[in-house]
């Protein structure tokens, strides 16, 4: 019945009839009360009361229930239990975008795929990550990012190396990344992001060949880029934005040839930009049809149900917070067809590499706040999809290239407080950008009007 409006107004002493292996009512109305009939149920195997309007606190007898099912998807709710004392065994269970509270529950080794994102969870990890460990783990994927989660991770990572995804992201955790994290040797997504992390990335990562996606943005992380991330050839998407790190950009990254989303914004991040960065081939080529890179993002599970002969089917989408058109945004389902590049807020050096213009099928480009020289490339034109591009903040002259006019998917436009000089290009899309887009280039003259341009400073940093 998921997918529908209906409306199930139950007394609390109804006794239904059935005896189902099998119910998924997402989107209905059974809520306010957790629906006591429930109980009644014995023989669930798989149970989908997600978006259901629940705001109440799930019984004891549910959790004794949900023992022996196993898939249980109770999302997009406002269940407010407890779940500290609570054994999961089920093995899928997704409880995110709750009102949960305590510390984090016990898990069976059936449990594969544990989802609870958007939560009040809180409390240490360290008992969660190792209890009992002498038993095998099977757990694969484990989502608790947008909780309340503080104090260090454990160095117990060894006894979960059948993990694929790993999410902690937005929580009040700290300390340094364990070194036990290289025995994640599946890992194909890690995500710590908004945390309160320091030191440096610990060299155990470079095990995890399998990564696709490491988000360690919003930390305090500090030191170089490791230049062993030019070796994980399977990543498709690396955000270190906003930490302390350090050193050149090393060249070796140039060897990510799958690579769709690199964000080291806001950084201490010197030297010049690498003249390799056509290497980046999943940004080269603007039809991607026939290519990996649309499903590699996102994580498919079967259920061990049939379901008129077919499998049931879920997925988890990954999801990543990006700085694009000048806005924040988070990109969640749609960052398999992200192409972005932001180096912004930091001291580079050095000219924009001429490389940097093969780059076809770049949609978003962020050199902002740093210390850039020479002349925009002139085959800049030929970067047809790009919809943002943002070089303001920098020490950039000359002419704005003729070929900029031929961006006509241009959104959103940001050259101010450089020094070019001459005329700005002629086109329909160039001429639908505002003053702000260009002031501060006190040579810079034709539409739009920019009288105000010569007595304008630039801003300090």
């Amino acid at each position: 019945m998921s997918s529908n409006s209906f409306i199930f107004n139950f007394s609390s002493n109804w006794f239904p009839p059935f005896r189902l292996e099998y119910l998924s009512m997402s989107s209905c109305k059974l809520g306010p009360k957790f629906p006591a009939w429930l109980r009644t149920q014995t023989s669930l195997k798989q149970l989908d009361i997600s978006l259901s309007g629940i705001s109440d606190a799930a019984p004891d007898w549910f959790w004794s229930l949900a023992a022996h099912m196993e898939v249980i998807n109770l999302s997009n709710n406002w269940i407010n239990d407890d779940v500290t004392t609570v054994l999961l065994n089920s093995r899928v269970i997704k409880m995110s975008s709750n009102c949960f509270k305590g510390q984090l529950p016990r898990l069976s080794p059936n449990v594969e795929v544990l989802n609870m994102e958007n939560n009040t969870l809180s409390g240490p990890i360290p008992s969660f990550l190792c209890q009992r460990l002498n038993r095998n783990n099977n757990l694969q994927l484990l989502d608790m990012s947008n909780n309340l989660l503080s104090g260090e991770l454990s160095n117990c990572w060894m006894y979960w190396q059948s993990l694929t995804h790993l999410n902690l992201g937005s929580n009040k955790l700290s300390g340094k990344i364990p070194t036990s994290m290289g025995h994640l040797t599946n890992l194909k997504s890690l995500h710590l992001h908004d945390n309160s992390f320091f030191g440096e990335i610990p060299v155990s990562l470079q095990n995890c060949k399998l990564l696709r996606l490491i988000d360690l943005g919003v930390n305090e992380i500090s030191g170089v880029i490791p230049s062993w991330m030019g070796d994980v050839t399977t990543l498709m998407a690396l955000r270190l934005k906003s930490n302390k790190m350090t050193g050149n950009i090393p060249p070796q990254i140039c060897q990510l040839y799958s690579i769709i989303v690199l964000d080291l914004a806001n950084n201490s991040l010197s030297g010049t930009i690498a003249n390799c960065l056509n290497y980046f081939s999943a940004m080269t080529a603007i039809d991607t049809s026939d290519s990996d890179y649309s499903e590699a993002l996102d994580y498919m599970y079967n259920y061990d149900y049939y379901i008129n002969g077919y499998y049931v089917k879920s997925f988890y989408i990954e999801a990543m917070r990006l700085v694009t058109k000048g806005r924040d945004s988070e990109y969640r389902g749609i960052l398999k067809l992200v192409r972005s590049i932001d180096l912004s807020s930091n001291s580079l050096s050095g000219p924009i590499p001429p490389q940097l213009s093969s780059l076809h099928a770049l949609r978003f480009l962020n050199l902002s706040y740093n210390h850039l020289m020479g002349k925009i490339p002139e085959k800049i034109g030929g970067m047809t999809m790009l919809e943002s591009l943002d070089l303001s903040e920098n020490y950039l002259s000359d002419e704005i290239p003729q070929s900029m006019s031929n961006l006509t998917f241009l959104c959103y436009l940001n050259l101010s407080y450089n020094y070019f000089s001459g005329i700005i290009p002629s086109s329909t899309q160039l001429q639908t950008f505002g003053e702000a887009s260009f002031i501060g280039n006190a040579e810079l003259c034709g539409a739009p009007p920019l009288k105000e341009l010569h007595n304008t400073e630039r801003i300090s940093r």
